[in-house]
């Protein structure tokens, strides 16, 4: 999504042989020497723009300013913005990326500021975007003047803003460009300092709507529903102007959000120059076990064709650990004299934000030829003219990977993008289907505001900044009986037919929108008897990354933590020259606490309900660079992390499972293999990233467990962590397990409950489709050398449990 406000018609001719030639060489390169590796290949055409003209009723001013930035005329999507915005109807833009949806917020939000001092508040999910429109607004703002109108007030309001200057945001800023937390905790819990804000405010507008799903879009449209309470006690019914990546069900999401009717505008009229995107599959290197070349290792060779042909390329990896090893390998080859200016440069979130901005600043003036990155850049912040988008496997979204691909040929030239993916089964099924990628979105962005927990957190919240009535509605659940337990609790209490908050405690403050404990570490480098804050980690992060030991990463640069200071949220590192990086090993128990609901089907049966989970970290592994090779072991010594959360699961009556599977260790490793598969096609079936669920067998009462570890093998444990066998002659009743992987849940078990049988038959169909022989990470996991020639294979028994249980 460009910031940019231009619709230059010469930006749309033909671009110079010059910016052609290298992308197009690139592209015939990848196709000669590695044809075999290219699963699916699509060009996209270059679009002309569909025009229409500009609005006759826009205040002078402002059609000078346009007019003088080259903007004659409008796309046919951001006029249809203009005509719902300026009738007060509530809009949502689901177009592709760079097709100037911030034109369709940004023109009638100035004209009612500068024709009827109206305001506006701007919500951006990162800062790194908040930054980005604040400075187009200001260059907006200075047009306006030298065109002879008023200027504008424009500020961000965020975490970084000085306190002396909150008071000048609150009273002086037309428009406040913020984020969701900042809503929730620093301006509706101080709504009354805001008066004189609300009381003009027209229009808030929400950018990257698509990103706004699951427990995190849960939280905001509760707390728009805070908002648009605190606008109706100022008199005042703001519209709602949201822009979105294309999925499924736009409108849906924005009406959920918002709680009120929203038109769509899903046709761009932007111009689009031609897009070639390539699907790669690594090789196989070992056939036996269906083990690919690594996804990182294409994508380095990638992005090393790419610079060496003078285009400059983006690599997108899907952790922070994998940034910076990306991030070495390169710099190895292309930042090997230091006296020299860098010509790869790391962005993700950690880094402190002076060094973000300069990251930015870098790359937008082009001085910089490779970026790796996280999401951190999947959203529209302006990073330039790039020609080459790779991501290091698929994103977990269709609507995540259009945005990363599309952010190459950002300025109309030709772009290339390339999806490698590695062996895990989502990426290996879009090679298989490129027309889930390529073709219309499937994804429908699914939110549970309604979610009990999440409800009530904001009820608390909402009650703080204002009583609450009697016959007074806030979501769909039964909010009297809500208020009587806050009463009963001791933070409300009633006066007459009012409900009022009396208890000492700030309720949006300990309120995480993203349902994580509250705290994030710093990491402090000691290396020079100095203590220097050089980055910061959430606290969900943190037991996987600073455990003392832990080589952790900053611009490749390696540190090791030599001390955790866990209560007080201290990391201390010291920088090394470890010829190695570290990856924590981590198991998960279960124990049911409730069942909600079940039934039974043939041999097996499947619930749904309330599971208490905890998750330890026993040690971790030393991998060296390039071999990735483990060269050793360490000790974790960290508290386990606990969590309610709600589960679906399946079980298979005992007779039948011993009938098919009589060998009790052969069973775990079916059903082991049985839940990698459906973890996979759960994940799509339910539009969710694959970290938002969690899988475990076990026998759900935290008696015995087949617990799963990052490396994706299956180890039986006991209660307190120990090895444990299953054979002999006590009860044996396996249980699979798929989790919300937030506390409390998010709504996720109750449609994988309800399509539980089809999905037993997708993750069949995946397991029976694949290619291998034994079993590989494409179907149901890592399996041990060897496991492979016996009789009975891993994949094999995965089948077995998947028919049984269907």
């Amino acid at each position: 999504m460009t910031p940019s406000t231009s619709n230059d018609a010469s930006t749309a001719s033909h671009p110079s042989s010059s910016t052609v030639l290298p992308v197009e060489r690139l592209k015939s390169r990848l196709l000669a020497r590695y044809a075999t590796r290219i699963g699916a290949r699509q060009t996209q055409p270059a679009t002309q723009a569909l025009w229409r003209e500009l609005p006759t009723d826009l205040t002078p001013a402002l059609g000078a300013a346009l007019r003088a930035r080259g903007l004659e005329r409008l796309y046919s999507h951001q006029r249809a913005a203009w005509d719902l915005a300026r009738a007060g109807r509530h809009l949502v833009v689901a177009t592709p990326t760079a097709s100037g949806k911030t034109l369709c917020y940004n023109l009638p939000v100035l004209e009612s500021v500068l024709s009827a001092g109206k305001k506006a508040l701007y919500l951006f999910p990162t800062k790194a975007l908040a930054q980005d429109q604040v400075a187009e607004l200001m260059e907006l703002g200075r047009a306006l003047t030298e065109a002879g109108g008023a200027g504008i007030k424009a500020f961000t309001f965020d975490g970084d803003t000085p306190g002396d200057a909150r008071k000048a945001v609150r009273t002086r800023g037309d428009i406040v460009v913020s984020n969701p937390d900042m809503l929730h905790q620093a301006i509706l819990p101080h709504h009354t300092k805001w008066a004189q804000f609300f009381e003009g405010l027209q229009y808030v507008v929400v950018d990257e709507l698509h990103s706004y799903r699951g427990v995190f879009g849960s939280h905001v449209a509760n707390v728009f529903r805070r908002l648009r309470r605190i606008c109706r006690f100022y008199g005042v019914e703001p519209t709602f102007i949201f822009a979105s990546a294309t999925i499924a069900n736009p409108a849906e999401l924005a009406e959920r959000l918002c709680g009120a009717p929203v038109e769509a505008i899903l046709e761009s009229g932007a111009p689009q120059g031609e897009r070639h995107l390539l699907l790669w599959n690594p090789p196989v290197v070992n056939p036996d076990l269906g083990i690919r070349a690594s996804a990182r290792s294409q994508s380095t060779r990638i992005a090393r064709m790419a610079a060496k042909l003078g285009l400059k390329a983006i690599v997108f990896a899907r952790s922070r650990l994998m940034v910076e090893v990306i991030t070495k390998y390169l710099k190895d080859v292309f930042d090997q004299d230091p006296r020299n200016p860098p010509r790869v440069l790391a962005y993700r979130g950690g880094y402190l934000p002076s060094e973000r901005r300069r990251g930015e600043q870098a790359m937008r003036a082009g001085s910089v030829d490779l970026v790796v990155a996280t999401s951190a850049l999947e959203l529209g912040v302006d990073i330039g003219a790039l020609d080459v988008a790779i991501l290091n496997g698929y994103p977990g979204t269709v609507a995540a990977t259009r945005q990363r691909l599309g952010r190459a040929g950002r300025r109309l030239q030709p772009s290339l993008g390339v999806l490698v993916a590695s062996s895990d089964p989502l990426d290996q099924y879009l090679v298989r289907h490129p027309e889930f990628l390529f073709g219309a979105s499937p994804e429908h962005a699914r939110i549970h505001p309604d979610q009990l927990l999440i409800l009530l957190d904001h009820v608390r919240c909402a009650a703080f900044e204002l009583p609450f009535g009697d016959g007074e509605t806030f979501g769909a659940e039964d909010l009297g009986e809500m208020l009587s337990y806050l009463r009963d609790e001791g933070l409300l209490q009633r006066q007459g037919e009012r409900w009022y908050w009396v208890a000492d405690s700030y309720p949006a403050n300990a309120v995480s929108l993203r349902s994580v404990a509250e705290g994030n570490f710093v990491v402090i480098d000691t290396t020079d008897g100095a203590q220097t804050i050089i980055a910061e980690v959430d606290y969900g992060s943190a037991p996987g990354t600073l455990y003392e030991g832990a080589i952790y990463m900053v611009q490749s640069q390696p540190y090791q933590v030599e001390t955790l200071d866990w209560v007080g949220r201290k990391a201390f590192v010291t920088r090394t020259r470890a010829d190695y990086y570290t990856d924590a090993i981590d198991y998960t128990r279960l124990k049911i606490l409730d069942r909600f609901e079940g039934r039974s089907q043939g041999r097996s049966a499947v619930a749904n309900g309330e599971v208490h989970l905890v998750r330890r970290y026993p040690g971790y592994k030393k991998i060296r660079y390039y071999s990735h090779d483990n060269v050793g072991y360490g000790n974790i010594a960290l508290p386990d992390q606990e969590m309610h959360t709600t589960s679906v699961w399946w079980q298979a009556e005992p007779a039948a499972l011993e009938a098919v599977l009589p060998d009790r260790q052969k069973a775990i490793e079916g059903f082991l293999g049985a839940a990698y598969a459906l973890h996979h096609v759960a994940a799509l079936r339910v539009m969710a990233e694959l970290h938002d669920l969690g899988r475990a067998v076990g026998d759900g009462q935290g008696t015995w467990f087949a617990v799963v570890g990052n490396d994706g093998r299956g180890q039986m444990r006991g209660p307190d962590n120990e090895p444990l066998e299953v054979d002999g002659a006590g009860r044996f009743e396996p249980t699979l397990f798929l989790y919300d992987n937030y506390p409390g849940g998010v709504g996720l078990s109750a449609p994988l409950y309800d399509d539980a049988w089809q999905l037993l038959g997708d993750a069949r169909d995946l397991v029976a489709g694949c290619a291998c022989q034994g079993g590989c990470p494409a179907c149901v996991g890592p399996i041990l050398a060897g496991d492979e020639d016996l009789v009975s294979t891993p994949r094999q028994t995965a089948l077995v449990v998947l028919e049984l249980l269907k």
